[in-house]
């Protein structure tokens, strides 16, 4: 782990913080290789220092795929008591960036398919490593186009415990832009404020998330109606002068059901009549691709298999991940991984030792029942 942890591999929207994952790929591809996989290592579009990792060990249909990203979130090391790019044991955890998410996932995995590398598999045991996921999920969404990897089964190793979960909310980002009129602010009629415009959006957007929060339940979830939150908002630039552009940014999170191209649609639509009764212009963009809601039905074998070997029954999470783009590859799939997702993104991140036990035979057991 500790190697894998040493190499910066932060992925981010912020240029300034973004690194490509290359290094952790090779070395994967390289530990992967000596025990008798069959690597193949896929750049990222337009750019040769991120890539996805397919390894493969056995060959013919169906098979099972343990799936991992390679990225992390950015750190600030003054906030660690450790050095984040290196692993420090104390207090039975394992403390470093990446630990929990989710570069540990990948030791562990290697390691129970250790077990297996000298006995022959019926069905393909594949290992698969992505990029990209903390910050845009290009890595998964490319798999997504290509159609590979395919396989009977895919479990996303996560951080939840080791508790099965085959459903999460979906993600998206947008942002409005109101576009008035500046001039001088001791005369109104000399522009159209684009903060006052922005004030009619905001309530009307609130007015939205009600009537969702009114239409969409799913008792399931911990929080179990649909959310937007507004995040930030930048407009105008002097107390005496008329605000000519003001800017939105919102997170929204659907349940499983509720359909991402279908709530832009509805979100254009209620502007437009915003910006003719106000004569301003405002527009929508996505500050990111949206990622799906995701659900794996409660009576497919996978569940059911995962909740027999837990011990749990399968659950929720508010989080988003890959699931989405694994099972559009027509692919039984659900997140079930070592460590906790409380020390996820943030300083003094730790895998517990005592999930790395329990994680390595859980894996075991479900390469016996998919590959064996």
């Amino acid at each position: 782990m500790s190697e894998l942890i040493a190499i910066n591999s932060v992925s981010s929207t912020a240029p300034e913080w973004d690194n490509g994952n290359r290094p952790v790929i090779d070395k994967l591809a390289s530990w992967l290789d000596s025990l008798g996989f069959q690597t193949e290592i896929i750049p990222l579009k337009g750019s040769h220092a991120k890539a996805n990792l397919i390894a493969t060990l056995g060959s013919g249909p169906g098979g099972l795929v343990l799936s991992g990203h390679t990225d992390t979130v950015p750190f600030n090391e003054s906030r660690w008591s450790s050095n984040p790019l290196s692993v420090t044991e104390r207090d039975n955890k394992l403390f470093g960036l990446g630990t929990t998410d989710m570069k540990g996932f990948f030791p562990i995995v290697i390691e129970a398919a250790r077990a297996f590398a000298d006995r022959p598999l019926q069905q393909p045991l594949i290992i698969l490593a992505t990029a990209d996921e903390e910050s845009s999920m290009d890595g998964a969404r490319e798999l997504a186009q290509l159609g590979r990897p395919k396989a009977r089964a895919a479990v996303i190793g996560e951080p939840t415990s080791l508790k099965p979960i085959r459903m999460h909310k979906g993600m998206m980002m947008e942002a409005i832009t109101v576009e008035g009129r500046s001039g001088h602010s001791s005369n109104p009629l000399l522009g159209n404020n684009a903060l006052e415009a922005m004030h009619i959006v905001i309530s009307d957007l609130l007015a939205f998330r009600q009537q969702l929060q009114e239409r969409y339940r799913n008792p399931l979830f911990a929080i179990d109606l649909p959310t937007l939150n507004l995040g930030c908002i930048h407009g105008g630039d002097s107390p005496n002068r008329i605000c000519g552009q003001c800017e939105l940014h919102f997170d929204l999170r659907p349940l499983p059901g509720m359909d991402i191209d279908t709530l832009k649609q509805t979100l254009q639509q209620r502007l437009l009549p915003i910006a003719e009764r106000l004569q301003v212009n405002i527009s929508l963009r996505s500050l990111m691709a949206g990622v799906p809601a995701f659900e794996q039905a409660a009576d497919t074998e996978l569940v059911k298999f995962a909740e027999r070997l837990t011990g749990y029954s399968t659950g929720s999470v508010a989080y988003a991940t890959e699931g989405p783009f694994l099972q559009q590859l027509g692919m039984d799939t659900i997140v079930m991984g070592p460590g906790c997702i409380d020390q996820a993104h943030q300083p003094d991140e730790f895998m517990a030792m005592d999930q790395i036990d329990p994680a390595i035979n859980i894996f075991k057991q479900l390469i016996a029942e998919y590959c064996l």
